[in-house]
């Protein structure tokens, strides 16, 4: 009796048959739709750098000032606003390669619940939900930056005045990175098909929750690392750079969870050195 095999006969080929043109269709248009997204993220990220890079705190000290000096700077509203701004764009920069994992993850279930028939919500949507979470992180540490310059404690280059506070903030750091709330955050940002699962929400409103909730994650994670900022310079771009490329390795490499704990400390002896030093 003959027996059959992806609809062929004994003795014909067993070969898979060839995608017709809507399975071709379908798999043309997932590949533009996640390169349509990479290039959007790698567009923003970019200009974030490019003003971050270009920005007045970059060139002060090529400008003949001398950026240990400590002076009080008046906080006007609007140079309030230049640095909330400074920080949001900083932590644009920063933080949003790393969401992009997620982001890919967001548009590939999305478009595939548009094609069972359910609304479509632009990626950007849940971009803007988590760039809102870093927003207010921002504004937080604008705020903390006007404390730390009001009371004399930050030098024209943003950085800390005394050894005491930059051993402070780096003994703080590298305490969190050891916190079972870190790593739980961390767990949430390194496992994007977990939170998806948990978190999926239909519509507008729930594409900016999800990307309010996964913000809050990464700032769970992250948000102490980004004050010792403080210690080395808000605007040294070797710190930024430095810092990003430990988030983002904590976020995508295998090893990231441990890397954090080496990291930490790191910090803490780093921190620990400077206080010895400065008592």
């Amino acid at each position: 009796m003959g027996r059959w095999t992806n609809g062929a006969a004994d003795g014909g080929g067993s070969a898979s048959p060839a995608p017709g043109p809507v399975s071709a269709f379908v798999e043309a248009t997932a590949r533009r739709d996640r390169a349509a997204v990479v290039a959007a993220i790698a567009l923003v990220t970019g200009l974030a750098w490019a003003s971050l890079l270009g920005g007045p705190g970059m060139e002060m000290d090529m400008q003949g000032m001398d950026i240990d000096m400590v002076m009080p700077t008046a906080w006007t509203p609007g140079y309030a606003l230049v640095v909330f701004v400074m920080w949001w764009i900083m932590m644009t920069a920063m933080m949003l390669p790393g969401a992009a994992p997620i982001i890919l993850l967001f548009a590939l279930v999305n478009r595939r619940s548009r094609e069972r028939g359910a609304s479509y919500v632009p990626t950007a949507v849940f971009a803007v939900g988590y760039l809102l979470t870093w927003g207010g992180y921002s504004l937080a540490a604008a705020l903390l930056h006007w404390w730390l310059q009001k009371t004399g404690w930050l030098t024209m280059g943003m950085a800390a005045a005394y050894p005491w506070l930059g051993g402070a903030l780096l003994l703080a750091a590298g305490l969190y990175q050891m916190t079972p709330w870190k790593h739980a955050c961390l767990r949430h940002c390194r496992g994007p098909l977990d939170f998806v699962a948990r978190h999926w929400r239909p519509g507008y409103g729930g594409a900016l929750r999800m990307g309010l909730t996964h913000g809050a994650y990464c700032v769970g994670c992250c948000w102490m690392a980004m004050c010792v900022l403080f210690y080395g310079g808000v605007m040294n771009v070797y710190w930024i750079v430095g810092l990003s490329l430990l988030v983002l390795l904590e976020k995508l490499m295998p090893a990231g969870h441990v890397l954090g704990r080496l990291s930490g400390a790191g910090f803490i002896a780093w921190g620990g050195w400077l206080l010895a030093a400065s008592a």
